[in-house]
C-alpha cells in the first residue's frame, strides 16, 4: 500500500533512493548499505501513516474526519496527535505567524486539491482562487484545546486545521529517528525541502545543497554539512500559481490572510529539527524585513535569498562555499 503512495524508485544506489511523493521527491541515504533495504520500508510506513491521517486532500484521512465534527470533543490516533501537538507547538514558538487555522485563507488562494493539480488548473482556468475568505486573518491556533496527553481535542465551529505547514516536516522528523533506531546506522531523510538525520553522520557530515527547488533544477546557491537535527527550505517561487488577480503561492501571512508582501524569495534553517526548521523557514518568509531580527535574537543559522538574488547569511551560517 505505501510503495503505490510512493511510488517507483526515480533512482537507486547501494546507500541512496529517491521516489515521488506528494507532488514532490523524497530521498533517503543511509551509511551502511546493507541497511537501506530496512530503511525504506521504515520510510513508506511513515508516509503512508501521515498521509492516511494528516492530509486534507483525501476524503477518508482522519484530520478530514475531525474537521466534520466541529464542537465536539474528538478522540485522536497516535500519529494525529503528534501532528497536532507539533503544530500548535509551532504556532506558539512563531507567535502564531505559522498557524494551523489559516486553511481557509489557503483554500481561498486555490490551494484546495493537491499542488500539481491545483497548478495544472491554473494553467486552463485563471479564475481559482477568488473565493471571498481571501484576505480574512486566520482565526487563531489558541481557540483550539487540545491536551497531548490523553489525546483529545477540540475544535470551535468555523475553526479549521491545514497541518501542510507542518506535517511534511515532522514525518521527515519521524522517519529519520525510526529508521536510525530500527537499524543502528545514519540516515539522512528529505521530504522536498525539509530534511531531518538522525544516528552517526558520515564523515564530514551530510553535505546539503541549498536551492530555491529541491529537484535541483535551480541554481544551487551553496553547499552546507550538518550531523545533527534537520535543515529546510522554504520558497516562494516553486509551490505558486496563477489566478485571475495575478501570482500567488501556499505560504499565507495569518495576520492578513494572503501572501506576505514579497521580500524573500527563499529562507534556509537549520535547527534542532525539521518541524523547527521549517517553522522558522516559513516564518522568515512571513515576516519579511523583520525576518533577519527575529532569526539572530534566536540564535537559527539561516540563509535569505532577497527577490533580488542578494544572499544574507544570519546566526552563523557559513558566509561563503569555503567556510560552508
Amino acid at each position: 500500500m505505501s510503495r503505490l503512495l510512493a511510488g517507483p524508485p526515480l533512482s537507486r544506489t547501494d546507500t541512496r533512493v529517491d521516489f515521488d511523493v506528494w507532488s514532490t521527491t523524497a530521498t533517503l541515504v543511509v551509511t551502511d548499505p546493507d541497511s537501506l533495504d530496512a530503511a525504506l520500508a521504515e520510510l513508506d510506513d511513515e508516509l503512508a501513516g501521515i498521509d492516511a491521517t494528516c492530509s486534507r486532500f483525501r476524503g477518508d484521512s482522519e484530520i478530514n474526519r475531525v474537521l466534520a465534527t466541529p464542537g465536539r470533543d474528538v478522540q485522536l490516533s497516535p500519529v494525529l496527535n503528534a501532528a497536532i501537538t507539533a503544530a500548535l507547538r509551532v504556532a506558539v514558538l512563531t507567535d502564531y505567524l505559522v498557524d494551523p487555522t489559516v486553511a481557509a485563507a489557503v483554500i481561498a488562494q486555490g490551494y484546495d486539491s493537491d499542488i500539481a493539480a491545483v497548478v495544472a488548473r491554473a494553467m486552463t482556468d485563471g479564475s481559482i482562487g477568488t473565493s471571498t475568505a481571501a484576505g480574512r486573518p486566520a482565526p487563531g491556533a489558541w481557540r483550539i484545546r487540545h491536551d497531548p496527553a490523553t489525546a483529545v481535542l477540540h475544535l470551535p465551529a468555523g475553526v479549521a486545521i491545514d497541518l501542510g505547514a507542518t506535517a511534511k516536516a515532522l514525518a521527515a522528523d519521524r522517519a529519520a529517528t525510526r529508521i536510525a533506531r530500527a537499524t543502528g546506522r545514519g540516515v539522512l531523510v528529505g521530504l522536498g525541502g525539509d530534511i531531518a538525520v538522525a544516528g552517526e553522520p558520515p564523515a564530514g557530515g551530510w553535505r546539503i545543497a541549498i536551492a530555491e527547488d529541491h529537484r535541483g533544477s535551480a541554481q544551487t546557491h551553496q553547499t552546507v554539512s550538518i550531523t545533527s537535527g534537520g535543515l529546510a527550505t522554504s520558497s516562494t517561487t516553486v509551490r505558486r500559481w496563477r489566478t485571475s488577480s495575478g501570482w500567488v503561492h501556499h505560504i499565507v501571512d495569518p495576520r492578513t490572510g494572503e501572501n506576505p508582501v514579497p521580500l524573500w524569495r527563499t529562507a534556509s534553517v537549520a535547527a534542532a529539527s525539521c518541524v523547527d526548521a521549517n517553522a522558522a523557514a516559513t516564518a522568515a518568509i512571513v515576516l519579511g524585513a523583520d525576518a533577519t531580527d527575529w532569526l539572530v535574537t534566536r540564535g537559527l543559522p539561516a540563509l535569505l535569498i532577497d527577490i533580488n538574488g542578494s544572499a544574507h547569511a544570519l546566526a552563523g551560517w557559513p558566509a561563503s562555499e569555503k567556510a560552508a
